[in-house]
């Protein structure tokens, strides 16, 4: 599955829903270039601890045991009848189970659903009927009570049930669209992972109990229906002539989660891939054509991981399907994956660069989870990470494959890497793999720990072992566990045995235990060789860690030099503390660099000198555009924990001004982002301002407004993301263009390109009246697609005066926006400004009961959280946000709450400790930077 995450700004962050124009949540110039001196020190810190002693702690675990053994699945027999009228459906299960021992008793996993009937027979034996159904809701159970012993042995469970078509974007739900000509109807879809196919049939939902699935749907006749497999069979139910019973083939063994069912109105576009799988896109009516994209993307992805892992992809199809409402990115049911619309549909008109990108993304994401988590899955949800992290890595391997003008690998740095860093910074972080227990604990674990740093501790094992022995030890775990289920360490196992590296041992430290560490790097040239110190500790948001022990990695590190700043001079497996390291003939004018292309998974501090000699490269581009990165989003991190001033990364700043790269300027707009926010704090909020605009006018005076002969992907992505970011900040002469070209626009003129879209928007929107939001609601109304009415959605909060901002939020909750997008509302409000952001708090507290009553027990709920409150920076807030969630529990987000509370804290030490300095700095600077 994939989640809306964003860039924190995450999915929490900048959603990583397509923005044509990432409005990015900060990070961190040069004047007199050569005349700066960087001073890495300690800042006076003022501690989280200190300040919030009472900070929320994780409460007690809440007991849990999992499905007995005594029985268990071999076959469902499954027939579903739903009523998209009154929203409930009939079901019939017959459940081929084996008894292992002796029993009198059968529990099964079972939510919101009505047992009718229940009955147990033998293998040659008689009916029992089933003289008790005793349900425990609060563990999503139910045990079936028989008069007599069940003997052990083959034999058939039959249960007659009914339940609810619910509107909770889980289980079996409806899903709300509009038929070409406007009228309003239902679809009915699934959701299961991680424990809601318990909401559509009483079944042993726990992944490592798998079975087959014979699925039969009975459905309006018109109305298409689709599962994990082929249809077998469709007839003229006998009952009623307006209904057909539609059978699909038997599945592979395999996991209740990733069991599917769709019926509704589609059209579809369709084709095979290079080695015979039958490929078909699924869109609304009418909109079979942008569905052709992710067609092209799917019809290369299959064949290339079929190549990669040396393993076939093992059913006869493969349906890509877009579901109206629905709460995740995407979800990889076995040969039915449903998507968000924005995630699989593009419009060759009228969708931007990113939302291509994008839809690239998912669909290499969750096809690789038909081999990585499908035929091979997780044996319970403390491995989550395994499926999601490698999902989340190899997606990008994929689109580097189809897409290689998208630089791609640079753009994981910035959008994965570093949210996992922040993320995993915190005192309130928690290691890759979670024991979980009890179903409520599982979506606290749907987060950028188990995705991106997941996916980045990957990427640095595969840099570890090299790319032909992790695809020769991938193909043995594949093979090794298909049809089964597998834990990390067989994984582990079956990587070490390829490359002959202790990999367990490496990556026992990097899953096991949170956290990451900070390498702390100097140098001294020793004749023709650069002698090099290595030592590690434990990096905390909140400054130097001072407790008593320190936890310690194994890293992978690797170093070059500046005459050859691609490729790796050394690498070194730093098991210690310390270490130090003798590069030979390398001589005094050379710099070295730590963790080239920016791979290991750990923050660095260099020496003064080091960090001197590296900084001409940021300005001559010498250094790779990851490493440029890097080192900026390093720095910007060391000012936020105290570790360096805040001003030493401005300066630093002022050194991109001819920076060239799109994800160099992504990550740096992100952290002024995050900067612009704290110091919205204070009464100097337009010096930063004024920051912003000096350093973006020359490449937005370079990129134009329109495209050129020539341009490609980054270009597109780089315009809207510096106009947008000119525009956000008052720069005059892009607000003049942005409203002629909005008015243009309106009238029908002189329609936007797709990539202008999002900055213009943004752009007057920010500077705005109630005739512009007015405007903006009618464009709203009349889009026909759903990457339009997502575009503006995300925009309408950054509207500036308190009575339209309430305006937006009232919006967010009516039914012109889907209710997985009101989040994306709500957030926009909040990250707008600094009323929007009190605001936006407001209106989730007086709202809280339908709100939770909406996302209760699943993601978004956490990722409204975070977006509504993350942004304050005063200890009374933090207090105010623990004191609201101790008396509104929200089970499936406690981790984030104090995630919450903790960055609230970290932003009030930070504002405290670098306002006079930051302050002084931006007074001082007068006119354009210069280098």
């Amino acid at each position: 599955m994939l989640l809306v995450l964003g860039r924190w700004v995450s999915h929490a962050f900048i959603p990583r829903v397509s923005t044509c124009f990432p409005v990015l949540l900060p990070r961190t110039i040069l004047r007199n270039f050569n005349k700066i001196k960087f001073i890495v020190h300690i800042h006076s810190v003022v501690s989280v601890n200190a300040v919030s002693p009472n900070r929320a702690t994780m409460p007690e675990r809440r007991p849990f045991v999992r499905l007995p053994t005594d029985v268990f699945p071999v076959n469902y027999g499954l027939c579903l009848k739903p009523d998209l009228i009154d929203f409930t459906f009939e079901g019939k299960l017959e459940a081929a189970v084996e008894v292992t021992q002796p029993t009198n008793q059968i529990v099964m996993n079972c939510a919101d659903i009505d047992i009718i009937t229940a009955s147990f027979v033998p293998e040659g034996g008689e009916e029992v009927n089933a003289t008790g159904f005793n349900y425990q809701n609060e563990d999503e159970k139910v045990t079936l009570s028989f008069p007599s012993t069940l003997q052990k042995g083959s034999a058939i469970l039959k249960i007659d049930f009914v339940g609810e078509l619910n509107d909770k974007m889980k289980g079996f739900y409806r899903s709300k669209y509009a038929s070409p000509s406007g009228e309003v109807r239902y679809a009915a879809v699934t959701q299961f992972e991680a424990t809601d196919a318990r909401r559509a049939f009483p079944c042993w939902d726990e992944p490592a109990i798998k079975a087959t699935f014979d699925i039969t749907l009975i459905v309006p006749k018109e109305r298409v229906a689709l599962s994990n497999m082929n249809v077998i069979d469709r007839k003229p139910y006998p009952e009623d002539a307006d209904l057909v019973e539609v059978k699909f083939a038997t599945t592979p063994i395999m996991s209740t989660y990733l069991v599917a069912f769709v019926i509704g109105e589609y059209d579809f576009v369709e084709g095979q891939s290079s080695d015979g799988v039958l490929v078909r896109v699924y869109t609304p009516l009418g909109k079979a054509e942008q569905g052709k994209f992710a067609l092209e993307v799917a019809i290369k992805t299959l064949p290339f991981y079929k190549d990669y892992f040396n393993v076939p992809y093992p059913l006869p199809k493969i349906d890509l399907i877009a579901i109206a409402d629905f709460a995740a990115g995407a979800m990889e049911n076995w040969g039915l994956v449903t998507y968000r619309e924005t995630a699989l549909l593009i419009d060759p008109k009228n969708s931007c660069s990113s939302s291509r990108q994008w839809v690239a993304l998912v669909v290499g994401h969750e096809l690789a989870h038909q081999w990585f988590g499908n035929l091979v899955t997780m044996e319970w949800w403390t491995h989550l990470w395994l499926n999601e992290g490698f999902a989340s890595w190899i997606e990008y391997l994929c689109v580097d494959h189809c897409f290689p003008e998208y630089d791609i690998w640079t753009q994981f740095v910035s959008a994965d890497y570093t949210r996992a860093l922040e993320l995993d910074a915190l005192d309130n972080s928690h290691p890759i793999e979670v024991n979980v227990g009890h179903p409520s604990e599982v979506d606290e674990i749907f987060d950028a720990i188990s995705y991106s740093k997941g996916a980045s501790v990957i990427r640095m094992l595969h840099d570890y072992i090299g790319d032909q022995d992790f695809r020769k030890g991938m193909n043995a775990y594949l093979l090794k566990f298909q049809h089964k289920n597998a834990s990390t360490e067989d994984l582990w196992d079956c990587l070490g045995q390829a490359s002959g590296k202790p990999i367990a041992e490496v990556m026992s430290s990097w899953t096991q235990q949170m956290g990451f560490p900070i390498i702390v790097v100097d140098q001294e040239q020793q004749g023709d060789d650069r002698i090099i110190k290595l030592s590690q500790k434990k990096f905390c948001a909140s400054g130097p860690h001072t407790a008593e022990e320190c936890p310690s990695w194994m890293v992978p590190v690797s170093i070059c030099t500046s005459d050859d700043p691609s490729h790796a001079c050394h690498k070194v497996l730093l098991d210690g503390t310390d270490a130090t390291i003798t590069l030979n003939n390398v001589r005094p004018d050379q710099w070295v660099k730590i963790n080239p292309g920016t791979v290991g998974f750990y923050r660095l501090q260099y020496s003064t000198s080091m960090l001197e000699s590296l900084l001409p490269g940021v300005r001559d581009l010498s250094l790779p555009p990851v490493d440029r990165l890097g080192l900026q989003n390093d720095l910007f991190s060391l000012s936020r924990a105290g570790m360096i001033s805040t001003v030493d990364v401005l300066r630093l700043m002022e050194a991109f001004i001819n920076e060239p790269n799109y994800t160099v300027w992504s990550d740096l707009s992100c952290n002024l982002g995050v900067l612009s926010s704290l110091l919205s704090n204070t009464d100097f909020h337009e010096e930063i301002q004024e920051f912003i605009r000096d350093l973006f006018t020359p490449v937005g005076l370079s990129l134009g407004w329109d495209s050129k002969p020539g341009e490609g992907h980054l270009e597109a992505l780089l315009r809207g993301l510096v106009l947008g970011k000119l525009g956000k900040a008052g720069h005059k002469a892009t607000l003049e263009e942005a409203r002629l070209r909005f008015k243009e626009h309106v009238e029908g003129r002189q329609v936007l390109s797709a990539d202008l879209r999002s900055p213009v928007y943004l752009t007057v929107l920010k500077h705005g009246d109630s005739a512009t939001l007015d405007t903006m609601m009618k464009l709203h109304k009349q889009a026909d697609m759903q990457e339009e009415k997502n575009r503006i959605e995300r925009v309408l909060g950054a509207i500036s005066a308190p009575d339209l901002i309430q305006k937006v939020l009232i919006f967010a909750l009516s039914d012109d926006v889907r209710p997985q997008d009101t989040v994306s509302v709500i957030g926009g409000v909040a990250e707008g400004s600094k009323q929007g952001r009190k605001a936006a708090w407001k209106f989730v507290k007086d709202n809280w009961e339908e709100l939770h009553n909406r996302y209760q027990g699943g993601f978004l709920i956490s990722r409204l959280i975070k977006l509504s409150v993350d942004g304050f920076a005063n200890e009374k807030m933090a207090a105010e946000v623990k004191s609201f969630f101790e008396s509104h529990q929200a089970p499936a987000a406690e981790r984030t709450v104090q995630q919450c509370c903790e960055n609230i804290l970290l932003n009030a030490a930070w504002l405290k400790r670098d306002t006079d300095d930051i302050h002084q700095y931006l007074l001082q600077r007068k006119g354009p930077p210069t280098v």
